[in-house]
């Protein structure tokens, strides 16, 4: 099963209340925080959300 590397790199200040959920979701709190999540619907879901504030790469 493949793996997504996550990492915030746009700040959270100033975003609608989801958008800041679904950041705290992932376990992204700061800009540079990195998290690793299952490459599943409900993780691609959340990244379609906030893709714009993200960087995104697939992890074996």
């Amino acid at each position: 099963m493949a793996n997504l590397n996550i990492k915030l790199v746009k700040s959270l200040n100033g975003r609608l209340e989801k958008q800041v959920a679904t950041a705290h979701s992932l376990g992204l709190r700061k800009i540079g925080d990195v998290t690793v999540q299952p490459d599943n619907d409900q993780t691609r879901g959340k990244i379609a959300k906030i893709g714009y504030m993200l960087q995104v790469t697939e992890v074996n």
